[in-house]
């Protein structure tokens, strides 16, 4: 079956004599409106002119009556009009809704991707480095943003057909470890550290740091300890190993509860022989400044502007931060040849990797310019019940209890197999779409009130959608799939739905650019609400075959497209036939 967009735009590039790919970006689906029935494609004839390099053109809404002159309805389109610079096209009724309910299906969890809008994108490898915690130390928002944001992107890129490598950088070295070994000597308990290690290591790190503060033997065993570890002391090497891998096990455990995954967990103390190099090839490269302190920098702008000078190097000879990312970066380069590397961490980190790319670069790394960073804003007040977040595994259990006590005052986890699991993926859902739902560098204030209220656009809300067509085809799926009439679906709730479908590309083209998941998240709202109403109206109990055939059709449609979305922002869609009675009451 040809697609009627195929068969729109070969009509068009014979019109208007261009190549169908000149036309690709000019034409978009036009966005439903709760006021008019709308148009499906609109052309826009600014775009289109853009690409003519005519500059002698006379005005533009006299181009765009011209056009529409020239163009004719047939088969595929049944109405032609003018809009403000632009031609709106009608497609025919039947036709927009074979095809595209025939497309939904078809490619399923592959649908919007396959658009004419990615045709030609060369698959790449990408490394997507993000979370990044510190061991022994807080698991603060910023870590929690940088997951499930740096999530999001590795998934879309996957979707995009690109080979996508995730990467957890912990920070698993410095004076930490110094303080760390000696307080685990002081005040640790194995059993503790075996069973609970990011707890534990945290108690043991900030009794010790306070231990430091009051006595100088404490703070001098701890250097000690830290300098054992930079020699390659083989007792505390394999003590500081136990800490690392203790704490990746326990991560590992968490992360999944997420739903997130890594192919590598890297960390800083991979490049402490390597950061040693990058000082070399700096220094030979006369890029090395030495400064009264006895510390090393390097001058980007070359004319002593503080602004733009980055310390490499302790004046005891040991890295810092810097220097280890520049030697992470270039081992990565060596290791996979990536085409990108992203880098997801909070704005205040901004500087850091400008200051970093631009090193690469002056080391004569060309390949510096595929390394990006996508930062984002501040979340302020995320508490738990026990007080600041010190754990990811606080504000999923936070998460959970307070989904479970929404769930009991309206009397649904009776009915629930597995309330816990239900209520964590209901209120992580919740969760994602309240970051996702503004820009990623937006600084916000945190309100756990605003993530779980009851009605709105939330993921509660997204879940619950989801969970109700999923019971609709539970309910009447067998009979009713085999075979469907098109003509059956031509309400204008039906309508709004199909032509919001045919949008769900440029949406996707949209956050593959711009990194962005709102378009995402409002996309799914919009259709969540467009499937509340059809769901109302649209009755399939008691309906003729035929009839209740082809809406059942629209919602599996509209349930495989919120899927698909869903779970690239990250969030599991839920499948319980027996949460939706009570949940109405909740949306």
């Amino acid at each position: 079956e040809v697609c009627d967009f195929e068969l729109f735009l070969s009509c068009l590039s014979r019109v208007l004599n261009l190549p169908p790919e000149n036309l690709i970006t000019s034409i978009s689906a036009v966005p439903i409106s709760q006021k008019e029935e709308v148009a499906d494609f609109q052309l826009s004839v600014d775009s289109l002119l853009e690409k003519d390099n005519d500059h002698s053109r006379p005005d533009i809404q006299v181009q765009a009556k011209r056009l529409a002159e020239k163009l004719r309805c047939d088969t595929v389109v049944s109405e032609i009009s003018t809009g403000q610079r632009t031609v709106n096209f009608k497609i025919n009724r039947e036709l927009l809704t074979k095809t595209v309910l025939q497309q939904v299906i078809e490619d399923g969890s592959k649908y919007g991707l396959k658009s004419e809008l990615f045709s030609g994108l060369p698959q790449k490898k990408i490394v997507v480095e993000f979370s990044s915690p510190n061991v022994a130390k807080k698991f603060h928002v910023g870590h929690l943003r940088s997951t499930i944001i740096g999530n999001f992107i590795a998934n879309l890129k996957e979707a995009l057909g690109h080979q996508v490598i995730r990467i957890n950088y912990l920070g698993d070295w410095g004076m930490q470890f110094g303080l760390l070994g000696t307080g685990f000597q002081l005040f640790g308990y194995e059993e503790k550290l075996q069973s609970n290690p990011l707890q534990h290591l945290f108690e043991v790190y900030v009794q010790v740091n306070k231990e430091a503060a009051d006595d100088k033997s404490v703070a001098k065993a701890a250097q000690e300890f830290f300098q054992r570890l930079e020699l390659g002391d083989v007792q505390a090497l394999s003590l500081w190993q136990k800490f690392r891998d203790l704490s990746i096990e326990e991560y590992i455990r968490v992360y999944k509860r997420l739903g997130v995954y890594f192919d590598e967990y890297s960390g800083e103390s991979f490049y402490r022989e390597k950061s040693q190099e990058v000082l070399k090839l700096l220094e030979s490269k006369g890029l090395l400044l030495k400064t009264i302190k006895g510390t090393a920098v390097v001058d980007l702008s070359g004319n002593g502007d503080p602004s733009s000078i980055c310390t490499v190097m302790r004046s005891d000879g040991t890295s810092l931060y810097a220097t280890r990312d520049l030697a992470a970066a270039i081992d990565r380069m060596d290791k996979y040849n990536f085409d990108t590397m992203i880098y997801v961490t909070d704005k205040g980190q901004e500087k850091h990797f400008q200051q970093v790319f631009q090193m690469l670069k002056i080391m004569g790394y060309d390949w510096a310019e595929r390394c990006q960073h996508v930062p984002f804003g501040v979340v302020q007040g995320m508490k738990t019940r026990r007080g600041d977040v010190t754990f990811l595994e606080d504000v999923l259990n936070e998460i959970q209890l307070r989904m479970l006590q929404n769930m009991a005052s309206i009397k649904t986890t009776k009915e629930l197999k597995n309330p816990q699991e239900t209520a964590e993926r209901v209120g992580l859902a919740a969760l994602i779409i309240q970051d996702f739902k503004g820009l990623l560098l937006s600084d916000y204030k945190f309100s756990w009130d605003r993530v779980f209220q009851s009605r709105g656009d939330t993921g509660v809300f997204l879940q619950y959608t989801h969970a109700r067509l999923h019971s609709l085809e539970e309910t009447f799926g067998c009979g009713y799939l085999n075979d469907f009439n098109t003509a059956c679906l031509q309400e204008p709730q039906s309508v709004s739905i199909l032509q919001h479908l045919l949008r769900f590309d440029e949406v996707l083209y949209k956050s593959s650019q711009d990194f962005q998941p709102r378009h995402i998240v409002s996309y799914l709202l919009t259709l969540s609400h467009l499937a509340a109403v059809a769901h109302k109206t649209l009755q399939i109990k008691d309906s003729p075959p035929e009839v209740a055939g082809a809406r059942l059709h629209l919602f599996k449609a509209v349930r495989s497209v919120l899927a698909n979305g869903m779970k690239l922002l990250g969030i599991t869609p839920m499948e319980f036939r027996s949460c939706c009675p009570g949940w109405s009451a909740m949306v």
